[in-house]
C-alpha cells in the first residue's frame, strides 16, 4: 500500500479564536490601549461604564482595520484605485504621502525609438 497527501484546508490554522490572526489581534490591542486612553479620563470622572465603551469601540475599530480589506467599486475613486487591498496598507500608504508634504516623484526611463 501507497501513502498518499491528503489536501487540506489550513487557512485558519493561524489564527487565535478562529476570528483573531496575529496581524488582526495586534490592531485590536493597539485600539484597546487607545481607548483605555479614554477609560483613564471617564474613570477620574466616575463614568466607567462609559470608558468601557470606549475600549470596546476602539479595539473594534482596531479589529477591523486589521482585517478587512477595501472594498473593489467603481462608484468611489478611492476604491477604485485601492480595491482589494489591506485597510492597513492603504492607510500606511496615506500617512507616508501625507508625511512628504503631497508630493510624489516619479521615475521614467526614456525609450529610444528604433523605427
Amino acid at each position: 500500500m501507497g501513502t498518499y497527501n491528503i489536501p487540506r484546508n489550513v487557512k485558519g490554522e493561524g489564527r487565535i479564536l478562529f476570528i483573531f490572526s496575529t496581524k488582526a489581534l495586534i490592531y485590536t490591542g493597539i485600539g484597546a490601549l487607545a481607548g483605555g486612553i479614554f477609560y483613564i479620563i471617564f474613570s477620574l470622572l466616575s463614568l466607567n461604564f462609559i470608558g468601557i465603551i470606549f475600549v470596546l469601540l476602539f479595539g473594534l475599530i482596531g479589529f477591523l482595520i486589521g482585517t478587512l480589506k477595501m472594498p473593489n467599486s467603481q462608484r468611489f475613486s478611492v476604491t477604485r484605485e485601492t480595491g482589494g487591498e489591506n485597510i492597513d496598507d492603504v492607510i500606511k500608504r496615506v500617512i507616508k504621502f501625507k508625511t512628504r508634504k503631497d508630493k510624489i516623484y516619479v521615475y521614467t526611463k526614456e525609450r529610444e525609438n528604433n523605427e
